[in-house]
């Protein structure tokens, strides 16, 4: 299932600007960016909850905001993209 992970961390101090980065590597360990704070992942019901466990232990929800969307495959499903960044289509054959 592709989920979307979007994340707003507050960097006004040092702690935030440390896990803004811990998210992004977090979010890179499963998925691929297509916006500063957003992801696209490629993960079954396991990996999703894996992954919503480790964001949660790198935010302060005190501080920080993380949206996960779970968007499932099937009938009318699709990515409308427009722009400059192309992203990866995980589902088609992969050429070297």
């Amino acid at each position: 299932m592709l989920t979307l992970v979007t994340y707003d961390v507050n960097t006004e101090t040092k702690e935030g600007r440390r896990r803004l980065r811990r998210v992004a590597k977090v979010c890179e360990s499963v998925g691929q960016r297509v916006q500063l704070s957003v992801f696209e992942c490629q993960v079954d019901q396991a990996g999703f909850e894996e992954l919503e466990r480790r964001l949660l232990a790198e935010v302060d929800l005190q501080q920080d905001n993380l949206r996960l969307y779970r968007l499932p495959a099937g009938r009318g499903f699709a990515v409308r993209e427009h722009g400059q960044f192309r992203a990866t289509d995980f589902q088609a054959p992969l050429v070297i």
